[in-house]
């Protein structure tokens, strides 16, 4: 399978599980709002934001050894490959255990409460009922996730991409599906859980049989292990795993302080808002996750052509599709979202404004950042997310008591505009001291995508009754922009992007009408 079709397949498993991610959001929240009520909703979203935040040290160690199979896999080193993930598989499993511990200390001595909401005084049973699905779903981790994670981004290495993101299409369509169907048949947040970590189990135990037979395929070794390696792996990782926290801190650590600062009610309404966001994250994620050993390989070989066409594939979506979708969402969105909370919950304009505006400083972000993590420039890393988590927490702080839950989406704003600036200088750095150029126009291009929807975005907020001319200059100007973008786009990259339109069946039919 050639480079572009690894590309392709990666990138649409991705965008099929993103689907169905966002179909199961579309349908779950109107939903749940059905069968239950507000707050027990929100201590379930509060659950999993918790349980986000806890996976993240062993998130870190798995993505260190990420980028060393990605090294290894270039040569191949295949022994060292496997000694690699067998004494990482190990570590991963105490790490698992260790979280485990936490989350029975946590719910052991009475703390959850005070750790999901300040605000509000939750019901006892409701609390009883979400420690245990907290401590199952760590369990579930610490035998199946972990080693899991770790085995997959192994197979990376030999271009099974593709093949782990479809597996990840089953288990959001499962994953999706049980605990919804249980939810529609009367179960509570206990019963839910429970669905969903069988399911989980049940995936599992298929996708283990299809890696252990791929590792087989691929000559790769499980008979050497070494905990002093699998150690020193993992101290090595503990740059990239406080920075994977922090990062995450701006999904479900925020979560958390909106429902300790605000209440249940309020993390509800500001996690379903910040549904289109998270959206749209994915979608970035869809792109960059396939190309990142493409990247690497560019980099490393010193392939400036081919690194700026890795470069402008993310622009280019950002520039062509988010960014006038980020304009048009702003304009329509209100009348959608009463329908889809079922008129339950209040819409905030400037809150979606801001995450919206977040998502697209974030997707600029993607090359510098690309370049930054698969070169493990650990230490630049972890100044930069730390110095961005502060201001996310410092913000979230001072601007929820002050304006509510749109503070939040402001200070996420912020904060991910100074991480992006960092970002850049830092790649531009690495790309001078290796012989590379960053390209400025394309860049710049991309950045102006980025002001123009901000600015139309957030003027619709405070002059709703111009709309319909702000969207109509919005996307006059958006449009030039996107022509002129294309226009200085390497001459290979706008190939394959024909190439890539080519294959949609439906431009396939219309030109052969």
């Amino acid at each position: 399978m050639s480079a572009f079709s690894r590309l392709v397949s990666g990138t649409t498993a991705a965008w099929l599980k993103i689907i169905i991610t966002l179909i199961s959001q579309l349908a779950i929240v109107p939903l749940y709002l059905s069968f239950w009520d507000i707050e027990t909703y929100g201590v379930w979203l509060a659950v999993w934001a918790f349980q986000a935040l806890l996976t993240m040290l062993d998130i870190g160690h798995q993505n260190y050894l990420g980028y060393k199979f990605l090294k290894l896999g270039l040569q191949p080193q295949r022994e060292q490959l496997g000694l690699h993930l067998c004494s990482g598989m190990i570590i991963g499993f105490f790490l698992g255990a260790f979280q485990l511990v936490v989350v029975v200390f946590i719910c052991l001595s009475n703390r959850l409460g005070q750790l999901l909401s300040t605000a509000i005084d939750l019901d006892d049973q409701l609390l009883r009922d979400a420690g245990i699905v907290l401590m199952l779903q760590s369990a579930t981790w610490m035998l199946t996730g972990s080693a899991g994670g770790i085995c997959g981004r192994a197979l990376y290495a030999f271009d099974y991409y593709p093949r782990m993101a479809w597996w990840g299409v089953l288990m959001a369509f499962a994953n999706a599906l049980i605990p919804a169907i249980g939810v529609v048949l009367g179960a509570g947040l206990l019963q839910t859980g429970i669905n969903l970590v069988l399911s989980t189990w049940l995936v599992n135990f298929f996708l283990y049989v299809d890696m252990f037979s791929l590792f087989k395929k691929e000559g790769i070794p499980f008979n050497r292990w070494n905990l002093r390696l699998g150690f020193q792996n993992w101290v090595n990782s503990l740059a990239l795993s406080w920075k994977s926290l922090l990062e995450n801190w701006q999904v479900g650590g925020v979560r958390l302080m909106v429902s300790s600062l605000a209440g249940t009610q309020a993390l509800v309404t500001f996690t379903t808002i910040r549904t289109g966001a998270n959206f749209a994250m994915q979608g970035l994620h869809s792109i960059t996750d396939p190309l990142m050993p493409e990247l690497m390989r560019f980099l490393h070989q010193r392939d400036q052509a081919r690194s700026e066409i890795a470069f402008s594939t993310v622009w280019m979506i950002l520039v062509g599709v988010m960014a006038p979708m980020v304009v048009l969402l702003q304009a329509f969105i209100t009348p959608l979202y009463a329908i889809w909370t079922r008129r339950k919950l209040d819409f905030d304009p400037a809150l979606f404004a801001y995450l919206s505006i977040g998502v697209l400083v974030y997707a600029l972000a993607q090359p510098a950042i690309a370049i930054v993590l698969g070169n493990n420039l650990l230490r630049q890393q972890l100044i930069i997310n730390t110095g961005a988590a502060l201001i996310l927490v410092i913000g979230v702080f001072l601007l929820v008591p002050w304006i509510g839950i749109k503070g939040a989406g402001l200070a996420l704003l912020i904060s991910e505009l100074i991480m992006t600036a960092a970002y850049f200088k830092v790649a531009i750095k690495w790309l001078e001291t290796n012989q590379l150029m960053w390209p400025i126009r394309i860049a710049t291009l991309a950045l102006l995508a980025v002001i123009i929807a901000g600015t139309i975005s957030l003027a619709m907020v405070y002059w709703p009754g111009s709309r319909w001319v702000l969207v109509t200059i919005g996307l006059v100007a958006l449009v030039a922009n996107t022509v002129s973008f294309w226009k200085e786009l390497p001459l290979l990259a706008r190939d394959r992007a024909k190439t890539l339109m080519n294959k949609i069946p439906l431009i396939c039919n219309f030109r052969a009408f």
